[in-house]
């Protein structure tokens, strides 16, 4: 089957077809480095994630550039605040996106561009646009006149007939549905400090949408495949990015809008008042594991608001344990006679997993259909009915899922020798029907921080 995704600009669902063959161009929006990124924030990056796996599973070459945002209003106004550099205080918070990347087991894109490393291609287009008059000079910057521009609201749907001519903003956000002028480059004044540069058309700073058509322009094509970000970008931002973009190549800019919905915390938009806002490094410092946090982001359909809270982590926890348990029950498996059933079951399973994943990522389909074979298969191996290598093909099919996935666990633990030895006695003890001395050990082995599985394949142990 044919992967299918939800086009935002279209505003249906439309099969996948890349501009060249069997290799995708993909941008993600990334962080303004002004702050540690929120689980909101991770949400999109990781619905961009599964995404980016799923077209690798499906055998694509995916070039990914993700952003990094270190000049605008808002890392300006915290390095002013600090009396740091632009560049000391953005790289504090880049360094830390970073690092929640990795704990999070989310890909890293294959290039990470800073707006302030691309202020020369940022000049080359406002020039352009100056050129062919889709952009005018202002006292105070260049702004793009969205009144030459027929195609403006062709993805948000925002409409232009209240539009005063002329109205501009020079700040880089503003309120949905207010079509403005808005700003490609900011003039110099004293509230920037030291923060400009002297460029053909002025000393001054470029306006945040600028930044990505620039980039991703500049790494990916005039023309590329896939641009993904939160649906609150759709409106200024991915508008404005079409308009300066297309305005300046005449060329169609993007094929395929991803967007994926907004975070909830308990029921209710993240807000510091309220109390429910959190970074990844206050969940984990919570106790919560970074595992269980990506399982719990990645469960819902990227275009369905997800709820997130403290007990949906803890259940997250419960499933990615339920997974690693199997995982280590499959290695473990000694029968060496196979049951030709298994082939059956895992090219059905493989075929179901994919019909979900390629209608437009159906991940929590996808991952019923993985509990399910991990249901079958369990039953198989309750019954004596599976080999060990039977187990092997098992075994890795949930790798290849695991691909997409990138929750499991499966490094082999190195058990200690003292573990090993109080294992080794408590199940002489059961054999020897001494019940009492085998919990007793079970319960020394527990408070040393390992937990024991006891199968038709023998003891699994498991920090």
């Amino acid at each position: 089957m044919t992967l299918k995704l939800y086009n935002t600009l279209t505003r249906k669902k439309e099969l996948f077809k890349p501009i060249k063959n069997k290799q995708v161009s993909m941008y993600t929006c990334g962080p303004t480095v002004y702050d540690y990124a929120h689980i909101g924030n991770f949400r999109a990056y990781m619905c961009s994630d599964i995404l980016k796996r799923y077209l690798r599973y499906k055998g694509y070459r995916v070039k990914h550039a993700m952003n990094i945002t270190d000049v605008e209003d808002k890392t300006i106004k915290g390095a002013i605040k600090e009396h740091i550099s632009l560049k000391k205080y953005t790289k504090k918070f880049e360094n830390a996106f970073f690092e929640d990347l990795e704990k999070l087991n989310i890909d890293k894109a294959n290039i990470f561009p800073r707006a302030t490393d691309h202020i020369k291609e940022m000049v080359d287009i406002i020039g352009n646009l100056l050129k062919k008059k889709i952009a005018y000079k202002a006292k105070d910057g260049i702004y793009f006149d969205i009144s030459r521009f027929k195609d403006y609201g062709k993805l948000s749907g925002v409409e232009l007939k209240n539009l005063e001519i002329g109205e501009r903003v020079r700040k880089d956000q503003y309120e949905k549905d207010e079509a403005h002028d808005f700003a490609l480059w900011k003039f110099w004044d004293k509230n920037d400090y030291d923060v400009f540069w002297e460029t053909e058309i002025g000393k001054g700073r470029p306006g945040w949408h600028i930044e990505c058509s620039a980039m991703s322009m500049k790494f990916l094509g005039k023309s590329f495949d896939i641009h993904a970000g939160g649906i609150d970008l759709i409106f200024p931002h991915h508008e404005n990015e079409i308009a300066q973009s297309e305005g300046s190549t005449r060329k169609k800019f993007v094929n395929y809008w991803f967007h994926n919905e907004h975070l909830l915390v308990d029921g209710q938009k993240m807000s510091k008042s309220l109390g429910n806002f959190y970074t990844l490094r206050d969940l984990l410092d919570k106790g919560y594991d970074s595992r269980s946090i990506r399982y719990l982001l990645l469960s819902s359909h990227y275009r369905q608001q997800l709820n997130f809270t403290e007990g949906g982590i803890k259940a997250a926890k419960n499933s990615i344990d339920r997974l690693n348990d199997f995982m280590i029950k499959l290695k473990t498996m000694k029968i060496k006679k196979n049951n030709p059933k298994i082939k059956k079951l895992i090219l059905e399973t493989k075929k179901d997993f994919e019909k979900e994943m390629d209608d437009d990522l159906q991940i929590s389909n996808a991952l019923a259909v993985i509990f399910d074979f991990v249901k079958k298969i369990n039953t198989l191996i309750m019954n004596a009915k599976i080999g060990k290598g039977d187990a092997g093909n098992v075994y890795n099919l949930m790798l290849e899922f695991d691909n997409v996935l990138g929750v499991l666990d499966v490094k082999k633990e190195k058990i200690p020798a003292e573990i090993k030895k109080l294992v080794e006695e408590r199940n002489k003890a059961r054999k020897e029907k001494d019940y009492k001395k085998a919990d007793k050990i079970r319960n020394e082995i527990n408070n040393k921080g390992y937990i024991l599985g006891d199968t038709e394949e023998g003891t699994m142990i498991k920090k």
